[in-house]
């Protein structure tokens, strides 16, 4: 029987992508008058989440009504070539948008040209509509969303908590209902940390599967959605997904793996640090994989930490693109990045390269033996709102702000697909997710494999519906 985790007090503004297309054709809901609903909900809710950033108000109202059209004339044909007609996204504010301000978190000028990414083009051609941007660190360099632009993200499930980051706005937004899916950016776990902290599917496709213009020099980051299902991020993935000459990688990118997700062999791990109660949660999930048929090993972390290399990559990347002028603008965490970056030098930066290449055939051998590799997203609950991590790791010149989160980056280093699904909660109230991880290619064993754990565990991960300030 389906679990409950938490009582609604109320029907979510934002149904599924499927839902909200039987709505509008049965007439249930116009567009315009769904789009007017989200807004207003939006203004009225976000004072106190800070998931926004810029709203689209009149913009998002014009294309409501352009979809009302197109349903009113063609009916269901209309959806043909349109999966996301009508449905509401936003986009986090490292992501070009034409019609919205790109302001990446940061009080530093954005010189980049005003042009929709190839990704956002891509979701409104299949009707979607953006209704604002959602908020993130500084170039979103750290796992939060704490920058000098706007006051911090709150997690839904506890206003005195963080929504994570650095794709927090996104997570926080899915989460409470203020639009359907988000399209997000993970380097280091950007994506997949806010969408363990609040509550939602988030999902980090083999590097390159979704185009990134422009491209990152440091080759972590990835762009992908966020949403409350798999199934809403699977049909997300087929509208994102392919090459565009922007991005050169994505033109060279892994073929694509196609299996079913039957008796799998898979390696479960745990990390360092990993409290009682993110494992409590997550292994409630063991039995329901073997159930299903699937081999499940525990394994030793099948590598070395590479923390450090992570470090030196992006902290190189970094300081190449900011100026010692520009520092007094930056964002003072990131701005000690920096510093640390530019006092790097061209062999330390080398020998991280080597790292990467040697983690890259580590956990090649690894996918020789497992078809996925399965773990909690994140081994901490979320921690204050106002803070970038766990009190040991809060202080950037220590260089450990993203440490706290070893089970992502190394699948950024690697250019693996990695998904964090919802598992529960903690007895505190807050959510716990589960990572799984493919090898690369396999975007959709790893998606299959989701769908099908998410629909035996049957949880309806719903923010409580009453006040959740916290003390």
């Amino acid at each position: 029987m389906p679990v409950s985790i938490a009582a609604r007090n109320r029907q979510p503004i934002c149904r599924s992508i499927q839902e909200t297309k039987q709505a509008f054709l049965r007439g249930h809901s116009t567009v315009v008058e769904h789009v007017r609903t989200v807004l207003a909900a939006i203004r009225e809710t976000d004072a106190e989440l800070n998931a926004f950033v810029a709203v689209a108000d009149d913009r998002a109202l014009r294309a409501a009504q352009a979809a009302d059209r197109l349903i009113a004339g063609l009916g269901d044909a209309a959806f043909r070539d349109r999966p996301l007609l009508g449905v509401t996204v936003s986009v986090k504010d490292l992501i070009q948008t034409q019609d919205l301000p790109t302001r990446r978190g940061s009080l530093l000028p954005n010189r980049r040209p005003a042009v929709d990414a190839p990704a956002v083009a891509r979701l409104r051609a299949a009707g979607a509509i953006v209704v604002g941007k959602t908020a993130t660190s500084e170039y979103g360099w750290s796992a939060s969303t704490v920058s000098r632009v706007a006051p911090p993200t709150r997690n839904p499930w506890a206003r005195n908590k963080s929504a994570g980051g650095s794709s927090g706005g996104s997570a926080a937004a899915v989460s409470a209902g203020l639009c359907t899916a988000s399209l997000g950016t993970d380097g280091a776990g950007s994506i997949r940390i806010p969408a363990a902290f609040c509550g939602v599917v988030g999902f980090k496709p083999s590097f390159a599967r979704i185009p990134y213009v422009p491209p990152c020099s440091e080759r972590l980051a990835h762009a992908g959605p966020l949403a409350r299902s798999v199934a809403d991020v699977a049909t997300l993935m087929s509208v994102l997904g392919g090459p565009d000459p922007g991005d050169p990688d994505s033109v060279t990118a892994a073929p694509a793996v196609t299996r079913e997700p039957v008796s799998l062999r898979i390696g479960w791990m745990e990390f360092p640090r990993t409290s009682d109660e993110i494992r409590r949660v997550t292994e409630a999930a063991l039995p329901v994989l073997a159930a299903q048929g699937h081999r499940v090993d525990r394994i030793d972390v099948p590598f070395a930490d590479p923390y450090p290399a992570l470090v030196d990559i992006l902290a190189a990347t970094e300081a190449s693109g900011t100026t010692p002028e520009d520092e007094q603008r930056c964002d003072e965490g990131r701005a000690a990045i920096v510093r640390y970056g530019r006092s790097l030098s061209g062999a330390a930066v080398m020998r991280a390269e080597d790292t990467r290449i040697a983690l890259r055939t580590q956990l090649g051998a690894v996918m020789d033996r497992y078809d996925l590799l399965a773990m909690a997203t994140v081994p901490v609950e979320p921690f204050d709102a106002d803070t970038i991590g766990p009190a040991w790791a809060a202080n950037p010149d220590d260089l450990l702000w993203l440490a706290w989160s070893p089970a992502t980056y190394p699948f950024n280093i690697t250019g693996q697909p990695a998904l964090s699904l919802p598992v529960g909660v903690t007895s505190g109230g807050l959510p716990a997710g589960l990572q799984l991880v493919g090898r690369v290619g396999a975007d959709e064993l790893v998606l299959r494999a989701a769908a099908r754990l998410e629909a035996d565990l049957g949880l309806a991960m719903d923010p409580p519906g009453h006040e959740t300030k916290g003390e």
